[in-house]
């Protein structure tokens, strides 16, 4: 039998071989894999920039000032590989063009088409890539030029082949020094080996203390060998169809035998005394669509306030429930909350002050001792339920919101081992803006309690860590996105949520003719008018005066959309004690009843606004009967309301208006982003979204289903859970090497 270190050695010049054969397979193809990458390329940079400058184009058109493109065409000629910017004109003119634009280009050259377009010319000896993107306005049918010099491709080929050529050369020596210090290391142990073997000969078969001592270190460290392995395994995000089956998954393999925890306010399921007996009662959150899956899929608790006025009646003797009511999966452990105490933690402290404070929705915020108070007192009682519930020494808790910026610290003063992931669903504003808190300090530590604190978007993390920096004396670490605090490090991580897929909503849902139909025969409408929906609760964030306001502006810009044209407004009341959303609801109301008066007439009403709670199950019957969503959030940490409709067209119809100020905005780029303060730009986008011809849709659809279906709820709670299962492992190297110096102590 060969030895290892040949085998080693053989294996070492195996490899080398192969490399050396890859490389001469890969040359001839570089060049032909190269021209198709750049192209690809530059046709996404093609479209990126008619996205980006569609609407001010449109509306320049629209407003007969074509004199506004000049700055526009050469602001964007800026970039060294766009060679110039025109516009086509319906007659064929090319006009604007950008001062690079070639003499002998002619609009005859561009391929006409409803849908964009690309062709490859040749000027003065360079290749030149022409992209045409149709705008349609008023019966008038322009094409926006963006050409783009694709010279460069034959620079990039060049320096392609030498990389591959060093890299081949970097990992042939690579390969064969790897291998000769693993020769030299193996030779090593076998001279140890054999020397204790023979010490042990002449000592009659007797070992000492350290050799026992030895093969205890031994064992540990090959079963921390095992879990760095688990590490290895193929767990990337982007790797992986998550569904609930992968979490379960997931949980096995990184965290076996782990116990999961859920703390917010909101609970899942509300059980309602109503006339005809108890109701079982889906609140309408974006924090319980999103969390609710996961927990089934995990199993566990979820520990939260008991709030419905049947829920006493329906728990056991330790204030548990099982549930989904149809098919348990978890538990769930309410706890309760009296009137006044709920008035300062909830109405008081979260939602009149961290609220409007974090969402710089041009509220104040009210801060009131009595209010701070309560919701210390509350961060406490639920600190002990999750004590209480926890079967282990070591569980995963999920901390949800602003609710609870304190119980994470309280927590690890209790269960010290625990696993504190707390995920904050509403944006963090900069330093200045959260230091109007007046106990900023407190919640700042409260949150560093985690061992992972997570938020929406990469912006939020920032703020934070500005924050940090600011009010509290901490270790600050960027580049590995870390605080440490009294020698405890806390993760500072971006997760953007998402929703289920698919969503449970979906199924059993009739097709989306069948709901066009239905929709508009349940609201008196023509089968042929078009149907734009909003559909939240009732908060002043949400932007919904301002989207009723773009409806006013382009029905008073293109009145023949009048007749044409409603928009639903669904809003579930919410906060009702609160004088800013009493206010808010009314001043909607007159809203309505203005744009109707103005532009109305006695068989037509441009705005509809239904006040009242949706299940969830008609929620999307709505979404799969319009033609249009508008989402105009204000500020938002993410927005799941654009997430949810865009899951539920299945058939791949429809247009996303998305307001640039959701983190929503930043994975569904191919929604028609909107400033939600601009009642110009968001009436333009709905005029546009009218018009979009139904390719067009479905393009744009498609990448967002695509994007939301591959980033859903269980890859959120995934990346969350990964990051817990290495800090888990961190912390048992940790274990290990304490345990390793008291034994070298103890052995001394």
């Amino acid at each position: 039998m060969k030895s290892l270190p040949m085998r080693i050695a053989k294996w070492s010049l195996l490899a080398l071989a192969v490399v050396a054969v890859l490389g001469l397979a890969i040359a001839p193809f570089s060049r032909s894999l190269i021209e198709q990458w750049s192209r690809s390329d530059v046709v996404a940079r093609s479209r990126l920039v008619y996205n980006s400058i569609q609407y001010p184009v449109v509306r320049a058109i629209a407003d007969g000032q074509l004199n506004r493109l000049d700055s526009i065409f050469e602001g964007v000629a800026l970039d060294e590989r766009i060679l110039a910017v025109g516009l086509c004109n319906d007659a064929g003119e090319l006009v604007k063009p950008t001062r690079l634009m070639p003499k002998t280009f002619s609009c005859e050259k561009v391929a006409r088409s409803e849908s964009e377009s690309f062709s490859s010319i040749i000027n003065d000896g360079r290749r030149i890539l022409v992209g045409a993107f149709p705008i349609v306005e008023r019966n008038h049918r322009d094409y926006l030029i963006v050409l783009h010099d694709l010279s460069f491709i034959d620079a990039r080929s060049g320096e392609v082949q030498a990389f591959v050529v060093a890299a081949l050369v970097a990992i042939t020596v690579v390969i064969a020094g790897i291998a000769a210090i693993f020769v030299v290391l193996m030779l090593r142990g076998w001279m140890r080996s054999l020397r204790f073997a023979v010490e042990e000969a002449r000592s009659g078969g007797q070992t000492s203390a350290a050799p026992r001592a030895k093969t205890l270190v031994d064992n540990q460290i090959q079963k921390l060998l095992h879990d760095i392995e688990i590490d290895r395994m193929p767990i990337s995000t982007g790797q992986v169809d998550w569904s609930p089956k992968a979490l379960q998954e997931l949980l096995h393999n990184l965290l076996p035998g782990a116990e999961v925890l859920i703390l917010s306010n909101r609970e899942p399921y509300i059980h309602n005394r109503e006339s005809t007996g108890i109701a079982v009662q889906t609140p309408a959150s974006g924090l319980v669509s999103a969390l609710e899956p996961v927990i089934r899929a995990c199993g566990g608790t979820w520990i939260a306030h008991g709030s419905g006025n049947a829920d006493r009646e329906t728990v056991d003797a330790d204030d548990r429930i099982a549930v989904p009511p149809d098919e348990p999966a978890y538990t769930l452990r309410r706890v309760w909350i009296t009137d006044e105490e709920q008035d300062g933690y909830y109405y008081g402290l979260a939602n009149e002050g961290l609220w409007p404070l974090c969402h710089i929705a041009f509220v104040r915020p009210q801060f009131r001792e009595a209010d701070w108070q309560a919701y210390e007192a509350i961060n406490e009682r639920f600190a002990e339920a999750v004590a209480q519930e926890a079967r282990t020494e070591d569980p995963i808790v999920l901390v949800q919101d602003y609710h609870f910026a304190l119980a994470p610290r309280l927590i690890r003063q209790r269960l010290p081992k625990a696993t504190i992931i707390t995920f904050w669903h509403i944006p963090w504003p900069n330093a200045e803006t959260f230091g109007i808190c007046p106990w900023k300090e407190k919640i700042i530590d409260g949150l560093l309690g985690s061992t992972i604190l997570g938020f929406h978007t990469q912006f939020h993390c920032n703020n934070f860590f500005e924050t940090v920096d600011r009010f509290v004396e901490s270790r600050i670490d960027r580049e590995h996105a870390t605080v440490t605090v009294g020698g405890h490090e806390t993760m500072v991580r971006p997760y953007p949520i998402s929703i289920e897929w698919p969503p449970k909503a979906l199924a059993g849902q009739p097709s989306v003719e069948a709901c066009h139909v239905e929709v508009r025969r349940s609201l008196g409408l023509p089968a042929d008018v078009k149907l734009a929906v909003g559909i939240e609760r009732f908060d002043y964030t949400k932007g919904v005066l301002d989207r009723m306001r773009a409806v006013d502006t382009l029905l008073t810009r293109e009145p023949q959309w009048k007749e044409k044209f409603v928009f639903l407004q669904v809003a579930a009341p919410t906060r009702s004690k609160l004088a800013t959303y009493q206010s808010l609801q009314s001043e909607a109301v007159a809203l309505a009843d203005e744009i109707n008066a103005r532009h109305g007439s006695a068989t037509w009403r441009p705005v509809e606004l239904i006040i009242r709670h949706h299940e969830s199950a008609e929620v999307f019957k709505l979404f799969r009967a319009a033609d249009i969503c508008i989402v105009s959030s204000l500020h938002d940490g993410m927005n799941l309301v654009a997430k949810e409709f865009v899951s539920s067209r299945d058939d791949e119809a429809g247009v996303l208006v998305l307001s640039s100020f959701t983190g929503a905005s930043r994975e569904l780029s191919e929604a028609l982003i909107v400033n939600p303060y601009d009642a110009e730009d968001m009436a333009s986008a709905v005029g546009i979204a009218l018009r979009m011809p139904d390719q067009e849709q479905r393009e744009r659809m498609r990448l967002m289903r695509q994007q939301v279906r591959e980033s859903n709820v269980y890859r959120w709670a995934g990346r969350m859970l990964i990051d817990a299962a290495r800090s888990r492992q961190r912390r048992h190297i940790l274990d290990i090497a304490e345990q390793n110096q008291r034994q070298d102590f103890e052995g001394a």
